[in-house]
């Protein structure tokens, strides 16, 4: 198995790992972004985000996407250049075989490489398997912060008011 930074030729496998990991966050329908988006965000002069995959050889000798890790930069005004791990997705068919490891990995040398002072992710509270690797690996999982959203109707209601 290799880890290594992806290329626009990845992003059908990508966004086929992003479908999956909405089946498993029980949101099988909330996909809408498309290899097109994956790649003119991604792959441009400014791109929106990296992403690393997992690729592993086959029996066939065609390699084959079982994991991706997708990180941008942010901005902490305590902090300043963060980084936030959006996705780590490991194919289900290859958990419990060190690939989500070794992506995280991948993404802390990349944020030490980077100089930052902080990586943070949002974890399902449901998520035990995640969230004991999350513990064990040193970070801190922050119980009295909440997650908050504004959905695009919500934001055209609330601009509309």
């Amino acid at each position: 198995m290799e880890i290594r930074k992806a290329t626009k030729e990845d992003m059908p496998q990508v966004l086929e790992l992003i479908k999956e990991l909405a089946i498993f966050e029980k949101e099988p329908n909330a996909v809408e972004i498309t290899v097109a988006h994956l790649e003119s965000e991604g792959f441009c002069e400014n791109p929106l985000f990296t992403c690393f995959v997992a690729e592993k050889q086959t029996n066939n000798s065609h390699k084959e996407i079982v994991g991706a890790a997708l990180i941008y930069f942010r901005f902490s005004t305590w902090k300043g250049r963060t980084l936030h791990l959006e996705d780590l997705i490991v194919k289900e068919s290859e958990r419990g075989k060190g690939i989500g490891q070794a992506l995280y990995k991948k993404v802390m040398q990349f944020a030490y490489k980077n100089n930052l002072k902080r990586v943070a992710w949002d974890v399902l509270d449901w998520n035990d398997g995640a969230i004991r690797f999350y513990e064990r690996s040193g970070a801190t999982i922050m119980k009295e912060w909440r997650v908050v959203h504004m959905t695009e109707e919500g934001i055209k209601n609330f601009v509309k008011q």
